[in-house]
């Protein structure tokens, strides 16, 4: 293979690009006409690839759905050119709620609230608003309780692949 990509990487890169929003795995390997193993193996190199040269841009996964992402040591020059507002860092609370959700999911607030001794109603809303949290369904129990867990974005915010990673 020539270059720093194959043709079928280049796809890839070009379809990930133009999507804005995360692509499943099986999607990609779809449109490219590959299968999912072959598709995944193009994809780790690309990752690599990006990682090896420290590109501008970087290759995520997060649970069989992919994403080209900014590289973190570029964003303020990104903020900087978009205007975008700095990331406020979240809070004690936040942290506490966002843990207990990203350990226990799916979670009602109820148990969040158990667990942390105080009412979750802002911290839980707060998270789901920054995207970081999301309704997973409800609790067959009476009055049906919303369950919450995290989102692709955690995921993306905290560079991991799946939640299984927090455990590691």
């Amino acid at each position: 293979m020539s270059g720093r990509f194959s043709e079928k990487e280049k796809m890839l890169e070009a379809m990930l690009f133009a999507s804005p929003e995360s692509v499943p795995l099986v999607k990609l390997a779809d449109a490219l006409g590959c299968d999912v193993p072959v598709t995944r193996g193009l994809l780790a190199h690309m990752g690599e690839v990006y990682a090896k040269e420290q590109s501008g841009i970087l290759l995520h996964e997060a649970e069989d759905t992919f994403r080209l992402c900014t590289n973190p040591a570029y964003y303020p020059c990104v903020q900087k050119l978009l205007q975008l507002r700095p990331k406020r860092p979240l809070s004690q609370a936040l942290l506490e709620t966002l843990a207990i959700i990203a350990f226990k999911q799916p979670v009602t607030k109820g148990i969040v609230e158990e667990i942390r001794g105080v009412n979750a109603d802002h911290s839980v809303n707060k998270l789901v608003e920054y995207g970081l949290v999301e309704e997973k369904g409800r609790l067959d129990a009476p009055g049906k309780p919303i369950l919450f867990g995290t989102s692709e974005e955690f995921l993306l915010y905290y560079g991991l692949k799946n939640v299984e990673e927090l455990i590691l």
